[in-house]
C-alpha cells in the first residue's frame, strides 16, 4: 500500500515538474544551472466553447499582467512536450478576465505558431507567459473529450487547493472569475 501511494505521489510530482518545466524552459536555457530559475505565477489558464462548440482559451490574470498563450501536447516525458499552438496578445493582458479562440484567428490576438491539428485521445495543456518571462499563468489540462462535455459559460482549470493536489474541475464563467486567483 505504501509502494502505491509513493509511486502515486512520485508519478504526481513528476507531472508537476515536466508542466513547470516545460513553462520555464525559454528562461532557463538562457541561465546556468545553479540560478535557481522559476517564473511566478500570476495567473490561472482554462478552456470553454462558443455556441457552436469552438474551443476557446480562458486567462484570469491575477495582478500583473500576462502576453501570450500557449498550447502544447502534455506529456510526462518532457521530450514529448510539443508546441501546438502559441499566441501573443496585441496588448499585454492586465488584471482581469479574457477570452479567446483557440481554433480561429481572434481578434487582439497574434497566432505566431500554428502546427498540428487537435486530436482524440492526446493530452494538451494551456498556458499563459510574459515575453520577459516574469510571469506565467497555472496551466489547464484537457483532452478534446474534456472540450465535448464543456458547455457554453463554464470554464474548466486545474484547480490548486491548499494540499497541493491540482484536480481539474468546471464551474460557471462567473464563479472562475471570483475564484481562480484564489485557487493557485
Amino acid at each position: 500500500m505504501r509502494a502505491t501511494i509513493s509511486g502515486r505521489l512520485a508519478r504526481g510530482l513528476s507531472r508537476r515538474l515536466s508542466r513547470a518545466v516545460t513553462a520555464a524552459v525559454a528562461v532557463c536555457a538562457a541561465l546556468t544551472v545553479t540560478s535557481g530559475c522559476t517564473v511566478p505565477v500570476d495567473a490561472v489558464a482554462g478552456i470553454s466553447v462558443t455556441a457552436d462548440g469552438r474551443l476557446l482559451g480562458v486567462m484570469m490574470v491575477c495582478g500583473h499582467r500576462i502576453d501570450g498563450a500557449t498550447l502544447y501536447v502534455d506529456s510526462d516525458d518532457s521530450d514529448r512536450a510539443v508546441t501546438v499552438r502559441s499566441w501573443t496578445a496585441d496588448r499585454p493582458l492586465p488584471a482581469g478576465l479574457t477570452t479567446w479562440s483557440l481554433e480561429s484567428p481572434s481578434p487582439g490576438w497574434r497566432a505566431t505558431r500554428w502546427h498540428h491539428p487537435l486530436t482524440a485521445r492526446t493530452s494538451y495543456a494551456l498556458y499563459g507567459w510574459t515575453k520577459d518571462n516574469s510571469w506565467s499563468s497555472g496551466n489547464v489540462s484537457f483532452t478534446l473529450a474534456d472540450r465535448d462535455r464543456l458547455t457554453p459559460g463554464r470554464v474548466r482549470y486545474d484547480r490548486v487547493p491548499a494540499d497541493g493536489e491540482e484536480a481539474g474541475v468546471t464551474v460557471s464563467l462567473a464563479e472562475f472569475e471570483r475564484t481562480a486567483c484564489q485557487d493557485g
